[in-house]
């Protein structure tokens, strides 16, 4: 018995020269239909099986919709089962770019990039790991539930990766109130004149806060002021680095890698 999840089964086609003929296809696979020219190749799978599918579809609109798009006959079939919604691309040039897609060919990319941004999971391309994004409620609550009783720095990135001495942004953090910044993972005091090798790649952190985790009332205040400061300051991202580690957690109000902070 045919199992019509797996397969497409086509009995009694006879559009242009089939001769009425049964073909079982296997489903969710690449499928080649070969011959010599004339022997039904394209009247197997643009007339039959693609304009069946096609009559299919435009079945589901409304009556009103379907008389502007006009009637579509039945191929010449006895029956076909198993048959998705189907989209078919001939072999010849449909347009002129030489930067059109299947999306754009078929005008489903707007459709697609739609459904990815607002219903799909992003996962990070370093780690593979799922994405996520957090208000300031949820990382207060958050940092309290996992460094309670611990010190921690909050630390606000403003330099991943990148080259130069920096001193003109030292002097910036300082005038900012600032007294410390975490440097390529060691946290030093900025003094006057305060610089980095220019010719070698830097990551630095502020330090907005350096603080004892606990449950009360005056800490939850100071805390908060403290993520709202980080996120301004690190561009809506902030680190927490707990005391006796060098492996920071990072929190984000826009989707990010847990991990990396990307």
């Amino acid at each position: 018995m045919i199992n019509f999840e797996e397969n497409i089964q086509v009995k009694g086609a006879r559009v242009h020269n089939l001769k009425n003929i049964d073909v079982t296809i296997p489903r969710d696979k690449l499928v080649v239909i070969t011959g010599l020219s004339g022997s039904g190749k394209s009247s197997l799978a643009f007339d039959t099986i693609y304009a069946e599918g096609q009559r299919r579809y435009i079945e589901t609109f409304s009556a009103y919709a379907r008389q502007f798009l006009g009637g579509l006959e039945r191929p010449d079939v006895d029956k076909i089962d198993g048959l998705s919604p189907v989209i078919a691309i001939e072999q010849k040039t449909t347009s002129k770019s030489p930067r059109s897609t299947v999306g754009t060919i078929t005008e489903i990319y707007d459709f697609l990039r739609l459904l990815y941004a607002r219903a799909a999971d992003a996962h990070s391309y370093n780690t593979g790991e799922k994405m996520v994004s957090y208000s300031d409620e949820q990382i207060k609550n958050l940092i309290i539930e996992s460094y309670l009783d611990k010190k921690i720095n909050i630390l606000a990135p403003v330099i991943k990766s990148r080259k130069g001495h920096y001193r003109e942004l030292f002097e910036q953090i300082a005038k900012q109130g600032f007294l410390k910044v975490r440097v390529d993972g060691e946290i030093k005091d900025i003094v006057k004149g305060m610089k980095v090798d220019r010719y070698k790649t830097h990551d630095i952190e502020i330090v907005i806060d350096r603080l004892k985790v606990a449950e009360s009332e005056d800490f939850h205040k100071r805390l908060s002021e403290s993520i709202n400061t980080a996120m301004y300051s690190g561009d809506n991202v902030l680190m927490v680095l707990a005391e006796g580690t060098d492996i920071p957690r990072y929190f984000s109000r826009d989707l990010m890698c847990p991990t990396t902070g990307i």
